[in-house]
């Protein structure tokens, strides 16, 4: 491969020339075929936080009550009695600048799957969305279309949207954040599944919609900054149908509590790719897979579309050969495939096959275990705004001013023309919805109340990001006890701009 060669090919599979020689060294060779799509996707910012995982790990989440975190599709948490609830926060920040229906429609269907594969069904949803100034540009059509994809998602698969918050400001003219969060519930007979595949001779099952070409290299574009192209990457954003979830969330629960399931996994970012490698590594085991067998929407699809497509409401699991079945007569019976791609294997490679050839035969920890982990240089904190002595010297006249400029500013609007969109009561539980400073719902087997409240206000993190850090842990945990609950658990979602 001639240097140009090689720099186009960096340049379409968004990898750097040093993480090129790292895949040169980690395989003993150059990438070949597939394998550029595949370590294109899984070292991706996106999958792999090659970033933040230095950063990350400094996270407390060891606790009596903390049952599944870090590694796992969604937290889960002891809330005695029985019963547990799963909660995950993700961002689809890019997708939704670029497709703002669709993206954040996406968003929402992505973090319920990361629920309802725990086993839990979804009992709630929340978001956080920062948008720009009102009249920056496109900013009017992509807070419609975000709130619009965030309601018209979330009221048809029937899951309650019950808590939010809403951000102006002109640092986010270019750049918006939507945040979604959803919750889901065990009850005590309830099991928790994970996504570790084991078991020689298991089938791995792709469940739920048929693979298209929406949101091939979705994971890589979603690691990228925005610039005048921007527009272009309309066909990396995936389509969702809520409808289609709702039937994969019932069939999915059905398989898992009649114990029909071994390990389950959310084709996500990265599509098969990413559930497939990961399943594996989890649990120190190999899969064969052959693409061929995907069922396809375009059956002109080639094996590099397949392994990266993110078309929605799609599944992987594990199961034994006995209960294929059964798995098969559930999901017909919702109108949805249950079909074998391939099964799990005892040594620790996953082989891929396209008809009767072998593209791909790698272990899988090369690409979940060996991702660059970058220590970015930083400076050590300094307060910015820091004074020696306060001065407290505001005028009346004005401070009159700036309240009634700030009452004027979008900041300063009621916030309900944007959750009156939302079904906040489907389902019957909710007590408490965006009416309120903190949502509450009642718990299906005890009756005991469940608070959820978001917390993170900007205008902190603008002043001082360590203090703000702070008091996004702070001050919702205040709101719950100044209400009678006791904080449990908390999940972040951190957006940063470009390492």
């Amino acid at each position: 491969m001639s240097d140009m060669e090689l720099k186009d090919k960096l340049k379409t599979y968004r990898i750097s020339q040093s993480e090129y020689e790292k895949i040169n060294e980690v395989l003993g060779r150059p990438p070949e075929g597939v394998e550029w799509a595949l370590f294109s996707a899984l070292w991706s910012e996106h999958c792999s936080y090659k970033s933040s995982r230095v950063h990350l790990k400094n996270l407390f989440s060891k606790s009596k009550r903390v049952l599944q975190s870090f590694g796992e599709n969604a937290g889960v948490i002891d809330l005695d009695q029985g019963e547990k609830v799963a909660f995950k926060m993700e961002s689809h920040n890019h997708p939704s600048f670029i497709e703002p229906y669709q993206g954040a429609a996406t968003g929402v269907g992505g973090i319920l799957r990361d629920i309802f594969t725990m086993g839990a069904r979804p009992i709630a949803l929340a978001n956080y969305l920062c948008f720009g100034n009102p009249k920056a540009h496109r900013m009017s059509r992509l807070v419609e279309g975000v709130v619009a994809g965030i309601s018209g998602y979330g009221n048809c698969v029937g899951v309650p949207t019950i808590t939010g918050q809403t951000e102006f400001h002109s640092r986010y003219d270019t750049n918006i954040l939507v945040n979604a969060l959803a919750v889901g519930y065990f009850g005590a007979k309830d099991p928790v599944v994970t996504s570790v595949a084991s078991g020689e001779g298991n089938l791995v099952v792709y469940v739920g919609a048929k693979t298209g070409r929406d949101g091939v290299h979705g994971a890589s574009m979603a690691s990228e900054s925005f610039d005048e192209s921007s527009e272009s990457k309309r066909p990396t954003v995936q389509i969702g149908d809520p409808f289609f979830e709702k039937l994969l969330i019932e069939s999915c629960l059905e398989v898992i509590r009649k114990d029909l399931v071994v390990a389950i996994q959310d084709m996500g970012a990265a599509g098969i790719t990413s559930s497939s490698f990961e399943m594996a590594s989890k649990g120190d085991v190999g899969f064969e897979i052959h693409l061929d067998e995907v069922p396809l929407r375009d059956p002109s699809m080639g094996p590099e579309e397949i392994l990266l497509s993110e078309s929605q409401e799609r599944m992987l699991l594990v199961c034994t050969p006995e209960n294929l079945k059964p798995i098969q007569e559930v999901f017909s019976r919702w109108g949805l495939d249950a079909h074998p791609i391939g099964k799990v294997i005892s040594e620790r490679r996953v082989i891929l096959h396209w008809h009767k050839e072998v593209i791909s035969d790698l272990d899988p920890h090369v690409l979940t275990e060996n991702a660059p982990m970058y220590e970015r240089p930083f400076k050590p904190w300094a307060y910015p705004f820091k004074k020696s002595e306060l001065s407290l010297s505001l005028e009346i006249k004005e401070l009159k001013s700036t309240l009634m400029s700030q009452v004027k500013s979008a900041m300063g609007t009621s916030r309900r023309w944007i959750y009156r969109q939302y079904d906040q009561r489907v389902g019957a539980k909710t007590a408490r919805d965006c009416d309120s400073s903190l949502s509450v719902q009642r718990l299906p087997e005890s009756g005991r109340a469940l608070s959820l409240v978001l917390g993170c206000r900007p205008y902190m993190m603008r002043l001082d990001a360590f203090l703000g850090g702070a008091d996004s842990i702070f001050e919702p945990a205040l709101q719950m006890a100044v209400k009678g609950f006791e904080p449990l658990a908390v999940t972040d979602c951190l957006n940063f701009g470009n390492p």
